[in-house]
Protein backbone atom coordinates (compact mmCIF):
# COMPACT_ATOMS: atom_id res chain seq x y z
CA UNK A 1 0.00 0.00 0.00
CA UNK A 2 2.88 2.38 1.22
CA UNK A 3 4.71 1.81 -2.01
CA UNK A 4 1.99 2.24 -4.44
CA UNK A 5 1.27 5.76 -2.16
CA UNK A 6 4.84 6.71 -2.97
CA UNK A 7 4.34 6.63 -6.81
CA UNK A 8 1.10 7.82 -7.14
CA UNK A 9 0.98 10.80 -4.12
CA UNK A 10 3.76 13.28 -6.43
CA UNK A 11 1.92 12.69 -9.55
CA UNK A 12 -0.96 13.85 -8.21
CA UNK A 13 0.63 16.73 -5.89
CA UNK A 14 2.31 17.40 -9.75
CA UNK A 15 -1.38 17.29 -11.41
CA UNK A 16 -2.66 19.80 -8.59
CA UNK A 17 0.29 22.28 -8.91
CA UNK A 18 -0.43 22.23 -12.69
CA UNK A 19 -4.01 23.44 -12.92
CA UNK A 20 -3.55 25.78 -9.66
CA UNK A 21 -0.83 27.44 -12.20
CA UNK A 22 -3.15 27.14 -15.15
CA UNK A 23 -5.64 29.17 -13.29
CA UNK A 24 -3.27 31.50 -12.40
CA UNK A 25 -1.91 32.18 -15.91
CA UNK A 26 -5.68 32.23 -17.10
CA UNK A 27 -6.85 35.13 -14.00
CA UNK A 28 -3.57 37.00 -14.92
CA UNK A 29 -4.47 36.95 -18.87
CA UNK A 30 -8.32 38.16 -17.86
CA UNK A 31 -6.67 41.04 -15.31
CA UNK A 32 -4.32 42.78 -18.40
CA UNK A 33 -7.29 42.06 -20.68
CA UNK A 34 -9.80 43.47 -18.59
CA UNK A 35 -7.34 46.48 -17.92
CA UNK A 36 -6.65 47.06 -21.91
CA UNK A 37 -10.18 47.19 -21.96
CA UNK A 38 -10.74 49.93 -19.28
CA UNK A 39 -7.99 52.29 -20.78
CA UNK A 40 -9.53 51.77 -24.52
CA UNK A 41 -12.66 52.86 -23.07
CA UNK A 42 -11.51 55.80 -21.37
CA UNK A 43 -9.51 56.98 -24.30
CA UNK A 44 -11.62 56.71 -26.92
CA UNK A 45 -14.29 59.14 -25.50
CA UNK A 46 -14.03 62.72 -27.47
CA UNK A 47 -11.54 65.62 -26.12
CA UNK A 48 -10.06 62.78 -23.61
CA UNK A 49 -5.85 62.38 -24.43
CA UNK A 50 -5.15 58.63 -24.34
CA UNK A 51 -2.82 59.38 -22.18
CA UNK A 52 -5.91 59.32 -19.79
CA UNK A 53 -6.76 55.92 -20.94
CA UNK A 54 -3.45 54.64 -20.25
CA UNK A 55 -3.64 56.09 -16.79
CA UNK A 56 -6.72 54.05 -16.39
CA UNK A 57 -5.40 50.87 -17.34
CA UNK A 58 -2.53 51.12 -14.52
CA UNK A 59 -5.11 52.40 -12.25
CA UNK A 60 -6.79 49.25 -12.62
CA UNK A 61 -3.88 47.20 -12.98
CA UNK A 62 -2.55 49.13 -9.44
CA UNK A 63 -6.06 47.89 -7.57
CA UNK A 64 -5.41 44.49 -8.59
CA UNK A 65 -1.93 44.79 -6.39
CA UNK A 66 -0.22 41.33 -5.96
CA UNK A 67 -2.28 39.14 -8.58
CA UNK A 68 0.25 40.13 -11.41
CA UNK A 69 3.92 41.19 -11.62
CA UNK A 70 6.06 43.75 -13.48
CA UNK A 71 2.91 45.46 -15.30
CA UNK A 72 3.52 47.73 -18.30
CA UNK A 73 1.12 49.50 -20.45
CA UNK A 74 1.67 50.61 -24.07
CA UNK A 75 -0.09 53.34 -26.66
CA UNK A 76 1.91 52.04 -29.07
CA UNK A 77 -0.35 52.11 -32.33
CA UNK A 78 -2.96 54.81 -31.13
CA UNK A 79 -3.99 57.03 -33.99
CA UNK A 80 -5.78 60.04 -34.00
CA UNK A 81 -8.62 57.73 -35.12
CA UNK A 82 -8.37 54.67 -33.20
CA UNK A 83 -6.82 54.21 -29.99
CA UNK A 84 -4.96 51.03 -29.02
CA UNK A 85 -3.84 49.81 -25.54
CA UNK A 86 -1.51 47.01 -25.21
CA UNK A 87 -0.78 45.62 -21.25
CA UNK A 88 1.75 43.54 -20.64
CA UNK A 89 1.97 41.71 -17.07
CA UNK A 90 3.76 38.61 -15.68
CA UNK A 91 1.52 35.70 -13.95
CA UNK A 92 3.42 34.67 -10.77
CA UNK A 93 4.54 31.67 -10.61
CA UNK A 94 3.93 28.95 -7.82
CA UNK A 95 7.68 27.26 -8.04
CA UNK A 96 10.41 29.54 -6.39
CA UNK A 97 13.13 30.89 -8.83
CA UNK A 98 10.83 30.53 -12.11
CA UNK A 99 9.29 33.71 -13.35
CA UNK A 100 5.87 33.75 -14.51
CA UNK A 101 5.05 33.73 -18.28
CA UNK A 102 4.66 37.02 -19.68
CA UNK A 103 1.10 38.01 -21.18
CA UNK A 104 0.31 39.92 -23.54
CA UNK A 105 -3.17 41.70 -24.54
CA UNK A 106 -4.31 44.85 -26.32
CA UNK A 107 -7.71 46.56 -26.80
CA UNK A 108 -7.73 48.60 -30.09
CA UNK A 109 -11.03 50.91 -30.60
CA UNK A 110 -12.05 53.77 -32.73
CA UNK A 111 -11.57 57.45 -31.30
CA UNK A 112 -14.96 59.05 -30.82
CA UNK A 113 -15.38 62.65 -32.73
CA UNK A 114 -17.74 65.20 -33.01
CA UNK A 115 -19.46 66.29 -37.21
CA UNK A 116 -21.72 68.80 -37.93
CA UNK A 117 -24.49 67.39 -40.32
CA UNK A 118 -23.59 67.02 -43.73
CA UNK A 119 -19.64 67.35 -43.08
CA UNK A 120 -17.37 64.76 -44.21
CA UNK A 121 -14.96 62.78 -41.75
CA UNK A 122 -11.86 63.41 -41.61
Amino acid sequence: MSLSLAIVFPVVLTMVVLVVQASLWWYARQVALTAAREGAETGRSAGVDPETGAARAQAFLDRSDGVVADPHVSLDGTTDTEIRVTVTVRAQSLLPGLAGQLITQHVTAPRERFTRPGEAPP
